[in-house]
């Protein structure tokens, strides 16, 4: 077996704004009834954090519990524990109308740190990033630029942004571009 790789390959853009992959990260899609006690434990005993509510993430170091939709949430875990993670679902949730898919290797984690990495984020995403109306704990599945995209922030000069694989590259140059541009001076 072939060693994994992640998808940019540890690029970095450094500047007033550092755009940087983040490396491999382990990610778990998990539907199923979001108000299960069965789903709910077996979740915070993979991640040790609590269950998050509509629009937000619980997340410490690289685990982490994001709510994606209704019936839907993204396990984060270090990348080595992900096929154990999707194991313990299972055993927890068997019987159950349920799906847990690793996609670890189909996404990218990219991460936007600087003082105007809000502004970054808020240039390419139909998003009000404005911190009154986002801040840490919030989660939003949208896009960047014309691709899917997720996002948080672990701090307040941080932001954390998931994408497919497949258009990391993409997303990777367009977070680079509008860091480079520059503050608009909006928030």
């Amino acid at each position: 077996m072939s060693d994994a790789v992640s998808a940019l390959q540890g690029r970095m853009a450094t500047g007033e704004v550092t755009v940087r992959e983040a490396g491999l990260r382990g990610m778990i899609t998990l539907r199923g009834d979001l108000a299960d006690p069965a789903l709910h434990a077996v979740c915070t005993a993979i991640t040790g954090q609590a269950f998050p509510a509509k629009g937000k993430i619980s997340a410490e170091g690289e685990a982490g519990l994001c709510w994606m939709s209704p019936d839907e949430v993204l396990v984060l875990v270090p990348y080595a524990q992900a096929t154990d993670a999707v194991a313990q679902i299972d055993a927890a949730l068997k019987g159950q109308h349920y799906l847990a898919q690793d996609v670890s290797d189909a996404r990218a984690l990219i991460l936007v740190e600087g003082a105007f990495a809000r502004e970054v984020l808020a240039k390419v995403a139909p998003v009000d990033l404005h911190p009154a109306h986002f801040g840490t704990g919030d989660f939003r599945r949208s896009r960047v630029a014309q691709v899917p995209a997720a996002f948080w922030m672990p701090d307040t000069d941080t932001f954390a942004v998931i994408c497919f694989r497949s258009v990391a590259d993409y997303a990777f140059d367009v977070l680079v571009a509008s860091a480079k541009a520059g503050p608009v001076g909006v928030f």
